[in-house]
């Protein structure tokens, strides 16, 4: 079964500085039907005008995760990191028993684009820890690239996350394709980050998302123009 979540049907809220689609209700924005899908929470399409940002605030026991589609994120927080989020980098925040972050546009002249995921892990109150590292761009070009998931090892490097739930990065071109076997009862998350793909004969544009279940493959192939890049959630 799909379940196609359409793009212009999210939650929407433009503050001038930061113009945000919600896939999962979030801040003020709470739809009974869509709080989330198995333990992925939230899924945030967010814009940030140059130099400005979300002050400190406070997560508690959540798996966050910051994919930056264009421009640069910087995040600051109470366990004394201070990075720079860029395209092809992977950074996550295990928020655990408190943590305090703010995360800011990192240039003056360039809004920054990014998905904001958030997790819910399979146990609570662990010691707040943040991971970030870089990754080829290449890697994600016709294949599955694992970002997070509950191994810590890896061929590849990913973050580790406290719950049975592994995102991935891909970039299809036109007439590329994938299939990816869906282990029985798991279920999966794709959102189309950018431009267009197909996912079992259904056409998803940017941010556009769908749920699957009983599905025995994801069958994916980039479309439109110049095909598209998108993230699969493969959950418990």
């Amino acid at each position: 079964m799909l379940t196609l979540r359409p793009a212009d049907q999210r939650g929407h809220a433009d503050h001038g500085w930061l113009n945000s689609y919600h896939t999962f209700s979030f801040a003020n924005y709470h739809d009974p039907k869509h709080m989330g899908f198995r333990a992925l929470r939230v899924l945030n399409d967010d814009r940030v005008a140059p130099g400005r940002g979300f002050g400190s605030h406070a997560h508690r026991d959540m798996e966050i995760i910051s994919y930056v589609m264009e421009g640069s994120l910087a995040h600051k927080d109470s366990t004394g990191r201070q990075e720079v989020l860029e395209p092809n980098m992977v950074q996550a925040m295990s928020a655990g028993t408190g943590v305090i972050h703010s995360e800011f546009n990192g240039s003056p002249k360039q809004p920054v684009h990014f998905l904001q995921i958030w997790i819910e892990p399979f146990v609570m109150d662990v010691e707040p820890s943040y991971q970030q590292f870089a990754y080829d761009p290449a890697e994600k070009k016709g294949r599955l690239r694992l970002i997070a998931g509950p191994d810590k090892k890896t061929s590849d490097p990913a973050a580790f996350i406290h719950q049975d739930a592994r995102m991935y990065a891909s970039l299809l071109g036109v007439g590329e394709t994938l299939e990816v076997p869906l282990v029985k009862d798991r279920h999966a998350w794709v959102h189309c980050a950018e431009g267009n793909i197909t996912l079992n004969g259904r056409a998803l544009k940017e941010g556009d998302g769908a749920a699957l279940s009983e599905e025995a493959a994801l069958q994916i192939a980039g479309a439109g123009p110049a095909g598209g890049e998108f993230l699969v959630f493969d959950l418990a």
